[in-house]
Order: C-alpha cells, then structure tokens, then sequence
C-alpha cells in the first residue's frame, strides 16, 4: 500500500507529454486519443526491451523499458500510480527519469506482448493528465463523505449554516510590537498560494454525477475572493465577552460564509476592540492591532483537519515574520495528488478486514440510549444544535489516569476509548454488541506529514463485550482493537458501508462518536513575530453537534489545572441539556470508581473485578435510595424505586 506516493515527487520532475510513434513514424500527442484510437499492434514498431529485465515483473514493466516505442518516458504520474506498487518497477521507473534514455547504449532483444496489453497499457496513459499540470479530478472519498452529507443530513431550512466550519480563534495575550493588519493579510494571501487546497472548489459534475475538486488560479482566487470578502475588519464598541461571543457567533452562521462551487472555502476575520464610537471610521483606517483583539479564521472541513492546524499556523507565522512570500517547491506533493492516489490504490485486503468486522451486526439498530425524544425514522434531518456538558477532572485523577496508560503500554485514545465502552455498557443496560464511530488521522506516510487537507477517516469501531470482563480485560481488548485497525484505516466509509449493502443515512454507529485530542504547543499559540497569540476556546452556544451523542476528552500538558477534561456534545433534537449533565456526572462517577486513589472518599473497586459490578448510580441518588427504603417517606411514591432499580442496573 502506498508505494507509489514517494515515486510522485520525481515524475514532477517531468515536462513533457507521452508520445507514441506508430509504423509510419507518424506522431501521435492529442490528448482526444483514447486506447480504441491508438494504432493497432501490426502497425506499431514491435517492442524491444532489455535483456535483463527481471522475470517476474509483469506486461505493464514493458512500458518502462520500450525505447523504440516512447520516444520519451516523461509518464504522467497519475497513470503511474496504478503501475508502481511493485518495487522492480520504482525502481526502473528511478533510474528512467535519471537517465532518460537507460537503453540508448544497450543491445536490445526482441520480444512482443499481445494486443491488449498494448490497450490496456494505453488506456492507463490517457486516462488521466499529467498531475504536475492536473488541477482538477475527482475529490477524496473524505471531500465527498462530507459534502454529500451537508448536503443530505443539514440542509432544511432549520438547520444551523456552516455544520462543517472549523473555526481557529486566537486573542493577542501579549504585544510587544504592534501587528499589522495588511502584513498579516499578506501572510494569509502567502498561505493560500502555498497551499492548492486553500483554493480547491467543489462541485458536482453534471455529465457524470461524480464530486471534482478543481484548484483555482491563485490570481483569481486573491483578487476576486480576498479583496471583496476573504478578509473582513470587525470592530467591537462593547467590552462585555458576550457581545463578542454573539458576534462570533453570527459570524460562524453566515449563510454566505463559504461557497465551495467558487473556491470559497477560507475565510478570516479581524476582532477589534474599539475605543471610538460606531460612526467614527477612524479605526477603521488604522492597520494597528492590539492587545485583546481576536483573530477568528473559519476554514471549511472539506479542506482541513485537525492535524492541518499545525501546518498552516506555522507557514502563517514565518511568511508574516519575512513578510515575504512562502517558499514553494513545485515537485512538492499536493493534496489533489493523494486524492487520485487514493482512488486506484489497491484495497482489496482492507475490504475483506472491514466486511469481517461488521459481519453479522445490525447496521440499523441504535443504540439504546436515554433520550429525552425520539427521531423519525423517515427524517435525516438535523437541526444541528447541540446540548452540551463538560468534566474537568483533578490532577489527582489525571495522574492516576495517565500512569494507567503508562503502566499498561496504552495511548491515551486506546483508554479512554475503553473508559466509554463501559461507560456505554452500563448506560444502555448491558448492551454487549457496541459500534462506534471515531476518527483516524490517515497520515500513514511521511508525505502526508505536511499536507494541508482532509484526510481524516471515520471508521467503525465495534467491541463485542463479555458482561464478566474486567476493565483490565476490556482494556486489553479495546487496545488489540485499535492495532488492527491502524494497518486499514484508510479504507473508506462510503466502501465499508457499500460492501455491507448500507448508506451513510441509516447507519446507526455513525450516530455515536468518540474522540480524544492531545493538544499541542504548536496550536495552542500562535507567534506573529514579538506577539504572542493564544488560542481560544468556543463558547457552548457556537458549538453544532453534527452527531446525536459525541464524546470528546482533550489532553492538555500545557494547562496548569485543566489538563484532562472531556466533553458530551450531543443533538438537541434527542437531549434536553438537563439530561445530558446528568450523563456526563454519571462518566464523571464512572471515572472516578476506575482511576481514584485510596485518599478519595470513594468507594475503591478494583479494576480487576466485573464491570457489571461498575454502578451509575450517584452517590446521592443512592442515598435517596436507601431513605425510600428504609425510611419509607410517605411523601415518595414507591414505584419510584423500581424505576432507579431499572435504569441504573
């Protein structure tokens, strides 16, 4: 898998075209020639390949080595990806691009292949154009995941605009130099050029119904795009936070915020604090920004990931300290040479890997969870709003938390992951087949390292559960999970959910989404020369729940008294928010009898008991328990019990 990405970079290399020569010496090099339109095999020169040509390499290594039949091997790399997962052939390919001409100074010999092999080595050549000039083709099958499901679960007329908005918002906390705003909109301006994806537009293609991605000239993208409303100055007459949090807000819901047809997919707004009065455009003229002033930078997920973050804040930072424009190299792989890649790699293991996972579960079963109302199951709509309640816990359980992991060789995703399919057990009453959704990074090469673009896969994760498994059990299951996972994690959801004879809009796991972040230095402040940014979190009103039941945990080292915390982000259509704060002092309740320490006041369970033996029930609904019990109060009905007994097994 894969092979073929590190051969990319060389063939950019290549300049010319592809020609093939027939027995007239005629020369053909119109793109409109197709495998049918090639000259038959009796007219073409007969083929003549080195001697030496390893054995084992099949018809398609001819085509590398037939000096007489190219007149030159600049291939279009495109074509090439399908033809170099063998290594024999990256390894002729090399040498070719080198020399141009590896046979010119030796004795052929003759052999011939037959007459398809001559079309189907043809039909790979002028399938696609050369990707050094390639600046539109089909998108990504994440590219599509995304816009199809905007486009089918988000798109009623209640529903919030911009579900898949990323937004970065960063508060100048420290100036030691004032920031200029046509220096930092210069640096914008240097990002986008850079970054080809940063002007990718989307589109439907009307003659055969497939998603294309097309880069955009950067002339046209900057002139017409950046001038009228990529960068847009807000000035702020009202010190109260939540004024500013309306505004962001507002911002965030543009029904005009992108247009994806257009290129229009990154936006950047300037939040000023102002001294004058709202009529005074005197502020407006400044180019001076200050301490407090915000900068918000909204960047459609079609685009971007999480791990992209990085990448654009630090090119964003030295092309504002050399106030010039970003170093490009041309041979550099771009995120629209992944996406061909991705189409005709070879998958067929990962096929079988994922069709063996989801054997034998009900796709459409949900998962029985408390919801205070129930969906349609004719409706796919979302409203997109969210109910949310957030755990901060000590550092006394963070700790306990970490050594675990440690002590057991787990990443911090693998348990915590594990923490929330116990947590799952219990919640819907000793379910024992649990699927999940969560997110893989697929950056699985190093040149995707520092690729700006979606690449982010979301995968099935289904855990049959023993009901008399230990947490260290589970745990060890869950890990074995995850590692199997890794080697697949490329496969796409839209095949995982066609080879199961399944679409994204009944599938039942995508409906429960888990995740953890580790947050790191390098996005958490942004450096503008002597200015210090820090990043900002979104208040609980600007966030849209794109699932009906999230769990997030984010690990922070940097944070002083907030270095684990998780998050329940959850759709209103389903969760009243009184109810999802209850859910969340359950996990809380949960996490506590896992990972406390003797010097807490709770009960300690041994993580190597039964996690049926794990109990949901609070401390004071326990209590309470025991009154109507015990105490008989004549003013609680009894049923009362039976229901707690009932819920909280």
């Amino acid at each position: 898998m894969g092979k073929s990405l590190p051969v990319i970079a060389q063939c950019r290399r290549i300049k010319e075209l592809v020609v093939w020569m027939n027995g007239n010496d005629n020369i053909i090099q119109d793109d409109k020639y197709s495998s049918t339109s090639l000259p038959k095999l009796s007219r073409l020169i007969q083929l003549r390949v080195h001697s030496s040509i390893p054995i084992d390499l099949n018809h398609f290594s001819l085509i590398l080595t037939a000096a007489s039949n190219l007149v030159r091997l600049d291939l279009p790399f495109d074509c090439l990806l399908g033809l170099l997962e063998i290594k024999q052939i990256n390894h002729l390919l090399y040498q070719r691009i080198k020399s141009m001409a590896i046979l010119n100074t030796t004795e052929p010999s003759q052999m011939t292949i037959n007459e398809e092999h001559i079309h189907l080595i043809a039909s790979n050549f002028y399938a696609l154009r050369d990707l050094k000039h390639l600046k539109a083709t089909r998108a990504s099958f994440a590219q599509e995941r995304i816009f199809l499901d905007e486009q089918i679960r988000f798109s009623s007329e209640t529903t919030m605009n911009n579900m898949y908005v990323i937004p970065l918002l960063y508060r100048i906390s420290s100036i030691y130099n004032n920031i200029s705003i046509t220096r930092l909109h210069h640096a914008f301006q240097s990002v986008i050029r850079k970054h080809k994806i940063l002007r990718t537009a989307l589109y439907i293609d009307d003659t055969n119904g497939n998603i294309i991605q097309h880069c955009l000239d950067t002339n046209i993208i900057l002139n017409d795009d950046m001038k009228s409303n990529g960068l847009t100055i807000v000035n702020i007459h009202n010190d109260d936070p939540r004024h500013m949090n309306e505004i962001i807000e507002k911002i965030l819901n543009q029904a005009d915020l992108f247009d994806l047809s257009k290129g229009s997919v990154i936006r950047f707004h300037i939040l000023r604090h102002s001294g004058y009065s709202a009529d005074n455009i005197s502020c407006e003229n400044d180019d001076l920004l200050s301490e407090d002033d915000h900068i918000l930078i909204s960047i459609h997920h079609a685009m971007f990931d999480g791990a992209s973050t990085s990448i654009f804040l630090r090119d964003l930072s030295l092309s504002y300290q050399s106030d010039n424009s970003l170093s490009m190299n041309e041979n550099t792989l771009n995120y629209i040479d992944y996406s061909v890649h991705e189409h005709i790699m070879d998958m067929s293991l990962s096929r079988v890997f994922w069709h063996s996972q989801l054997k034998g579960y009900n796709m459409e079963c949900s998962l029985s969870l408390p919801v205070d109302r129930q969906r349609l199951s004719t409706n796919q709509q979302r409203s997109g709003l969210a109910s949310i309640a957030e755990i901060n816990f000590d550092n006394e359980l963070c700790t306990s938390f970490l050594n675990y992991a440690s002590s057991h060789h787990l990443t911090l995703f693998q348990l915590g992951l594990s923490v929330f399919y116990v947590f799952l057990f219990k919640l819907s009453h000793g379910e024992t087949d649990l699927c999940i959704s969560s997110i893989n990074a697929n950056r699985y090469r190093s040149e995707l390292v520092n690729m700006i673009g979606m690449l982010v896969s979301t995968l099935p994760y289904r855990l049959e559960i023993d009901s008399h498994w230990s947490f260290n059990e589970v745990v060890k299951h869950v890990q074995e999970k995850c590692l199997s996972i890794l080697e697949h994690s490329h496969y796409p959801l839209q095949h995982i959910l066609g080879d199961n004879g399944s679409n994204q809009s009944n599938v039942s796991f995508l409906e429960t989404m888990f995740d953890f972040i580790s947050v790191s230095n390098d996005v958490e402040h942004l450096c503008l020369n002597d200015a210090n940014l820090e990043q900002m979190s979104l208040e609980q009103s600007a966030v849209v729940s794109k699932f009906d039941f999230a769990l997030t945990f984010v690990y922070n080292p940097l944070s002083d008294n907030k270095r684990l915390s998780c998050r329940f982000v959850c759709s209103s259509d389903l969760f009243e928010k009184s109810s999802i704060s209850q859910i969340a002092q359950r996990l809380e309740y949960v996490f506590e009898q896992l990972f406390q320490t003797q010097s807490s006041n709770i009960p300690v369970r041994n993580v190597s008991l039964s996690i049926s033996k794990l109990c949901l029930l609070l401390p004071e609904e326990a209590e309470e328990m025991e009154l109507i019990v015990f105490c008989r109060l004549k003013d609680m009905p009894s049923e009362g019990m039976i229901i707690y007994l009932f819920i909280f097994f």
